[in-house]
């Protein structure tokens, strides 16, 4: 395999944590390449699909606008994270499941992965489609959120981005995300962690503060082992009151890596935390029950 000369951008963290705004936002900067709605498509030939994408939506191979409908910025909308529009972000998880020594499981140890996880062929797709882009990818990595050392293991440039979000609204946001897509509050939703069979039979609020409990410790012991230019954590709050001082630094977590970020911040001042201040005594108590 070619070496790496762009660092890939892996975000981390609980479902709900805010890290779909994350995605868009840094999206939107142009700071880094992204899977999006329309290279998803492509999930099993990416390095083709970037090319495409490039042809129809960059604008130096614009003529005339011809393809303006493919040129227009996505907004910040999604629907548990689902976004709309053709250069959206895209989770792009058929892509990674392509890898996976056992793609119909949501959880694999380190030890697994290292057996039988198919990184020969991972690496030169993730370095194709940024030698394409030229510039770092940002990519979800929640699927690995057990596993950070495996992946800092596989990846020589890489910056790992945690997302956590004050637990009690993360826990009432997802109890409204299963609302959402399922009608109820006691299914299911997201990845299995490891933690499921212990989980499982728990009321909802209990069941999803151990997820986000767990989750949030998991990634916490994994990070712990990787050196402070490969990683960043962000509260979703800070980050919304703040967003450029994040640009700046992961622009320094970059060029750490071998990446100068050229160009001027131009995206979003500040955006609005949702959910703040939640008082139902429920998830309150469920919180209690993992912190203490």
């Amino acid at each position: 395999t070619g070496s790496m000369q762009y660092p890939v951008v892996l975000v981390l963290g609980p479902l709900r944590s805010g890290t779909t705004l994350f995605t868009q936002w840094l999206a939107s900067t142009g700071l880094v390449a992204y899977p999006t709605n329309l290279l998803s498509r492509f999930y099993q030939a990416p390095i083709l699909g970037a090319k495409i994408q490039l042809l129809l939506t960059d604008p130096c191979y614009s003529f005339r606008d011809e393809l303006v409908e493919f040129t227009q910025q996505p907004g910040y909308s999604s629907e548990n994270g689902k976004t709309q529009g053709v250069l959206a972000p895209n989770e792009f998880w058929y892509f990674w499941r392509r890898f996976l020594p056992d793609p119909s499981r949501d959880v694999w140890s380190d030890d697994e992965l290292s057996a039988g996880m198919d990184v020969d062929t991972l690496l030169p797709e993730l370095i194709g489609m940024m030698d394409v882009f030229k510039k770092p990818l940002l990519m979800k990595a929640m699927l690995f959120n057990y596993n950070v050392r495996f992946l800092s293991s596989v990846f020589e440039k890489a910056v790992f981005v945690q997302m956590k979000r004050d637990v009690a609204s993360n826990v009432d946001s997802i109890l409204a995300a299963r609302e959402r897509q399922f009608g109820n509050r006691d299914k299911w939703y997201s990845f299995r962690s490891p933690e499921y069979n212990e989980l499982k039979d728990m009321d909802a609020a209990e069941q999803v503060a151990g997820q986000v409990y767990y989750i949030n410790k998991a990634i916490d012991e994994g990070l712990a082992g990787v050196s402070e230019s490969r990683k960043m954590t962000i509260e979703y709050e800070d980050f919304c009151n703040d967003p450029e001082s994040f640009y700046t630094a992961l622009g320094s977590r970059l060029s750490q890596n071998g990446f100068q970020a050229s160009g001027e911040y131009t995206s979003e001042n500040q955006f609005q935390v949702t959910r703040q201040n939640v008082d139902n005594p429920e998830v309150l108590a469920a919180c209690r029950k993992y912190t203490g």
